[in-house]
């Protein structure tokens, strides 16, 4: 098969113009892609999101082959590449050019998990490449997949974000809970600095949130947690 369905590409184009309704994107700096059979649906380079149509993404193999579309892929392709490549449960990519997330790339700083919706949706820490310069493709795609690792989300130092998960939707609401926590620690790094919750704690809500989260045996669990809970006086 040489093409990827309709549906998919307005999801995706759907998604493009979520993003920048949102401001996590800003003209054409951003792009989504999401793993297909062939190997991936991706963005072209430098066009607006709010005139581009189903026809104007590009398919391509996982070993970087264009196998239908007439535009140039996003220029940074090898971002999405080399994270699917590394992650085989990743399904879709989103990269932003996101206001605080930037301002914390800029920084060179790690995020650490200092609110629950970060232990929930990313899992850990946020961890920020080294500086790749622009135009350096293949560097930037493999320094990307090594600092994301088995993570769901990362900074690229003087750039942006990058977001990965299961679904595309999966993936555009971890972007915005990325710029959110990061605009989170900019507040309390000028407060003084956040406490980072503890790592047991980060890895106990992350697997909840992904696995339970909502289900009827969430239901149970908290229920049998708060028969078992004695009240604590409020200070």
């Amino acid at each position: 098969m040489n093409d990827a369905p309709l549906e998919l590409k307005q999801e995706i184009l759907a998604a493009c113009r979520w993003l920048e309704a949102k401001g996590l994107v800003v003209g054409t700096y951003g792009n989504v892609s999401v793993r297909v059979p062939a190997g991936l649906l991706i963005t072209p380079s430098r066009l607006d999101y709010q005139t581009m149509t189903p026809d104007d993404l590009v398919l391509l193999s996982l070993d970087g082959h264009v196998r239908a579309g007439t535009r140039l892929p996003s220029s940074e392709l090898e971002v999405h590449r080399q994270v699917y490549l590394q992650r085989p449960d990743v399904h879709a990519v989103v990269h932003t050019h996101a206001l605080y997330s930037a301002a914390v790339a800029c920084l060179h700083l790690t995020i650490p998990p200092i609110v629950e919706e970060q232990s929930q949706v990313i899992g850990g820490e946020i961890r920020c490449t080294n500086y790749v310069p622009a135009g350096q493709h293949q560097r930037l795609g493999e320094e990307t997949a090594r600092v994301l690792g088995k993570d769901l989300a990362v900074l690229l130092a003087n750039h942006g974000s990058v977001t990965c998960g299961r679904t595309l939707q999966e993936t555009l609401f971890a972007a915005q809970i990325v710029e959110r926590v990061a605009q989170m620690f900019l507040l309390a790094r000028a407060a003084g600095g956040a406490v980072p919750i503890p790592p047991e704690f980060v890895r106990a809500e992350h697997e909840r949130y992904r696995f339970k989260y909502g289900r009827a045996e969430d239901n149970v669990l908290v229920s049998s947690s708060a028969k078992n809970t004695e009240p604590t006086a409020r200070v």
